[in-house]
């Protein structure tokens, strides 16, 4: 992977920096990306080298500790690592000479849960911030590899892809689809086969020393309340490589539903979340029935209760927090799709409003308060923006408006009354955000209320 050429030559074939990551990275990428695409069949066997780049690793390191997250089975965190002499530089570079030397051993994965929209717990592993940056250095060097190769029906978790895109492809395909088998894989992450998930991994690459990294971190066990267990398969939600692999595993179902069965209805995949559109009823059945065969090759079942095959004339489903339904065009009277936020994802984002504005916090600043409120409503936000979603913004945003009209009674307490004036008055000059602010069209009259 020489870099001879200008940068400026590379461009003029085609490359394209990509964003938050250095050039020379970036355009590692693009190259190995090229390769894999050119030769279908080369398996890459030196991409080790890559992996112990300093601008490699450098990038890594920046994107792990952008994403944050807690400390592993060592507690170490940033602050642990900045604080050692020659910090995060001297840190990177002990880590290279680890890897290169074959001195580096994963650690286990420290078990943690999270309570799911249904409040049912969610297992989530957090490897070490040393196990997640070389995670994140072997995603850098791979992710390009099996990208030449993944199908347009996956979006999830994929460079300059998006739910959103997902979500108005599904659409677009409720135009003429009538039927569809929203399914659910059961519990996917915990059922990955970590012998068939390497004879994948193989197919495209042959460096051992790559393939033995992905190994160790599937195999290396979890700790939970202070006691190891082992992980004979699986890999854990939350560690970096996990993504990579989950879609890695599932471009198998990819790949023979777009050979063999494309005629049968549309696939939709969203790392394990995925729906199938079809014209038909009997068609909905036969896919269900074929998506069923082609999981149990992977070891893997659909959920025998979340599965579901939906008539579009009669009912809706719920995919990538969005609720599909057709109703009739305001334009034509036909039934069209339509798309907005769903009551799981309502209810999630109201209970954020109402908790940053509990009691509790009545001594918070005002200005912490509305920052806090606004990274809730701008990120929800541009979730949802796609889509038919403006009623049910205006509504967040009347709800938010309730919300913090008693925090501030709240915060008078005895000394007098709110006013709606004075309150209109507070929220103009507040910089509080709006789910969808008003002006835009027809929402203005959403807001007149207040």
């Amino acid at each position: 992977m020489s870099d001879r050429r200008s940068l400026t030559d590379w461009e003029a074939d085609g490359f394209t920096p990509e964003a938050h990551l250095p050039v020379r990275v970036s355009l590692l990428r693009w190259k190995l990306g090229r390769k894999a695409k050119q030769e279908p069949g080369f398996r890459f066997y030196n991409l080790f080298g890559h992996v112990l780049r300093a601008d490699v690793l450098t990038a890594a390191s920046q994107r792990v500790r952008a994403n944050k997250g807690g400390p592993g089975v060592d507690g170490v965190t940033w602050a642990t690592i900045d604080a050692q002499p020659g910090g995060e530089t001297v840190w990177l570079e002990a880590l290279a000479e680890d890897l290169r030397r074959h001195r580096y051993h994963p650690q286990p994965v420290r078990r943690v849960y999270i309570p799911k929209a249904d409040g049912r717990p969610r297992p989530l592993g957090i490897p070490t911030v040393r196990d997640r940056v070389v995670q994140q250095a072997c995603r850098l060097v791979m992710e390009p590899v099996f990208e030449a190769s993944f199908r347009g029906c996956s979006y999830g978790f994929r460079p300059r892809r998006s739910a959103g895109q997902a979500v108005g492809a599904v659409k677009a395909a409720l135009v003429m689809g009538w039927w569809v088998v929203n399914a659910d894989i059961q519990s996917f992450f915990d059922s990955i086969d970590h012998e068939q998930l390497l004879r994948f991994v193989q197919r495209r690459i042959s460096d051992r020393r790559v393939l033995k990294l992905v190994r160790q971190w599937l195999s290396v066990g979890v700790v939970e309340e202070g006691k190891w267990q082992p992980t004979p398969k699986g890999t854990p939600q939350g560690g970096v490589i996990s993504p990579l692999l989950a879609n890695i595993y599932l471009h198998v179902l990819d790949s023979l539903w777009q050979h063999r069965h494309a005629g049968v209805g549309q696939l939709y995949r969203y790392a394990d979340d995925f729906v199938v559109v079809c014209r038909r009823k009997e068609e909905a059945e036969e896919a269900r029935r074929i998506i069923g065969q082609i999981l149990e090759r992977l070891k893997l079942t659909l959920h025998p209760d979340k599965t579901r095959i939906v008539s579009m004339k009669e009912e809706g489903f719920d995919f990538l927090g969005f609720h599909f339904r057709k109703k009739p065009s305001k334009r034509t009277g036909r039934l069209a799709p339509y798309a907005w936020p769903g009551t799981k994802a309502m209810r999630s984002v109201r209970a954020k409003v109402r908790e940053q504005t509990e009691r509790r916090r009545l001594r918070v600043d005002l200005p912490e308060l509305v920052g806090d409120l606004n990274r809730v409503i701008r990120g929800w936000r541009n979730y949802f923006r796609v889509g038919n979603s403006t009623k049910k913004l205006a509504d967040l945003d009347r709800y938010v408006r309730l919300r913090l009209w008693k925090f501030l009674e709240g915060r008078q307490g005895a000394r007098g009354r709110l006013t709606p004036i004075a309150f209109t008055a507070w929220l103009r000059q507040s910089g509080v955000a709006y789910f969808y602010p008003p002006g835009r069209g027809r929402n203005a009259a959403l807001h007149a209320t207040w």
